[in-house]
């Protein structure tokens, strides 16, 4: 039987603050942050002003298309007839991504506050990660992070199906705001095998563990498998990740402070950017797209 709900963690509580992340990435993959720091309002004006970009008419939309994988626009019909996105590839492009799409004073600042302030908290996060693993220093200082807000269009037609496959994410960690008035994320319970979901908690925002953190030995998850489910849903969902995905001009590979006799290295130093490139060219959306990273991996 799958256990019912994953960990909630409060991030001004300092007191072995270090080992619940660690110990909730180990028995969930994730877990949900109150008092992170975020101020409500900009997470609701976010909201807004996601609402108003995925108003614009697609041929405005498409202006922040870009060949790079992850980047741009995303239609609807591309993934499946319901599913949209805009995404900010990296989030030092998002004057570009404004610009394209021509947003009011008022929408770029909401952009920007937004950004630095999930960016500010992933820092935070890294910092007691780091920690956490008995390590010091800023884990995610000079990395690429992209901003992706997706929408769902809920309808009869789409009833019983996915939003999104099974996957885990192409990340070290992922930062979610969820929709707080339609639900829909799902992740893997380790124990049962069973998809459990995420239900909304006003004030929270959700982490998730990525392949990358895999790669890297500082997240010791199993898989974690998640999806969007949207069986008897009718209605739009917004959702917002920030992606913390990998240092710009270095591999992700483990610490040698990790690594010993007992613990050896599992993984080659991969560079994220190939990571999601072989990802995706062999289709393997699942954490075990690390496997094709091991030490002892065939060629």
């Amino acid at each position: 039987m799958a256990r019912v709900g994953v960990p909630v963690i409060d991030m001004q509580k300092v007191e072995g603050l270090e080992e619940k992340i660690v110990k909730a990435f180990e028995e969930w993959g994730c877990f949900r942050m109150v008092n992170h720091g975020v101020p409500p309002q900009l997470l609701a004006e976010m909201k807004v002003v996601v609402a108003s970009l995925f108003d614009l008419p697609e041929d405005i939309e498409s202006q922040t298309t870009y060949t790079k994988h992850g980047m741009g626009y995303i239609r609807r019909g591309l993934i499946n007839s319901f599913y949209e996105s805009l995404g900010i590839g990296n989030i030092s492009s998002s004057e570009d991504f404004c610009d394209n799409l021509d947003v009011s004073t008022h929408q770029r600042k909401t952009i920007y506050n937004y950004i630095n302030a999930i960016h500010d908290l992933a820092q935070h996060l890294g910092r007691k990660l780091m920690k956490g693993n008995g390590l010091e220093g800023d884990l995610f200082d000079g990395w690429c992070c992209e901003l992706r807000m997706n929408k769902y269009h809920f309808c009869h037609e789409s009833v019983g199906l996915l939003g999104s496959e099974s996957h885990s994410d192409p990340s070290f960690l992922t930062i979610l705001q969820d929709d707080e008035n339609m639900n829909g994320l799902q992740v893997v319970d380790k124990y049962s095998g069973e998809f459990v979901s995420l239900d909304h908690v006003p004030g929270t925002l959700v982490v998730n563990a990525g392949d990358i953190g895999k790669l890297a030995k500082y997240l010791e998850q199993r898989e974690i498998l998640q999806c969007d489910s949207q069986s008897m849903l009718f209605g739009t969902r917004n959702t917002l990740f920030d992606f913390m995905l990998g240092p710009t001009d270095s591999k992700v590979e483990a610490p040698s402070n990790l690594l010993d006799s007992d613990h050896p290295r599992l993984y080659v130093p991969v560079d994220y950017k190939e990571y999601r490139k072989v990802r995706t060219s062999k289709r393997v959306i699942t954490g075990a797209g690390a496997d094709l990273f091991l030490v002892n991996s065939p060629p």
